[in-house]
């Protein structure tokens, strides 16, 4: 288990580092290193599961992201238009590691009161990558 947890690190890094240098890491490269991580298989239904659920300060994902990630959302305090959440209709989304984790970061504070787990983001990540 510390070797996968290790080599997602490493995974991550590489895509940090290349990011910031210049190159975008795609969507599937992300999933892998969040699955890589997580040390285990995404599994999409479980991500939108996650997605649609609501969690500790009543609200879910979709609560700002609506309940189709193809198309904008609204943030549900500051009605602030946001772009759709799933890679095929938002070719930018998930190709930057730092804005990647900065989002995560503070929409999971927001929604579920923690971080999200690298098996959370991959769940997630892997459904939004089914919607076509």
């Amino acid at each position: 288990m510390r070797v996968v947890n290790l080599m997602g690190r490493a995974l991550a890094l590489g895509t940090f580092v290349l990011s910031s240098q210049g190159f975008a890491a795609t969507p599937a490269d992300m999933l892998a290193g969040y699955t890589a991580q997580a040390g285990s298989a995404a599994q999409p239904a479980r991500g939108q599961q996650f997605f649609t659920s609501k969690h500790g300060k009543d609200w879910s994902c979709s609560s700002c992201h609506s309940a189709s990630p193809t198309v904008q959302g609204k943030h549900a305090s500051t009605a602030k238009v946001i772009s759709p959440l799933a890679p095929a209709f938002n070719p930018d989304r998930f190709t930057d590691p730092a804005k990647t984790e900065k989002w995560f970061r503070r929409n999971c504070n927001d929604v579920v009161g923690r971080e999200c787990s690298a098996s959370e983001k991959a769940d997630v990540l892997a459904w939004l990558m089914t919607l076509k």
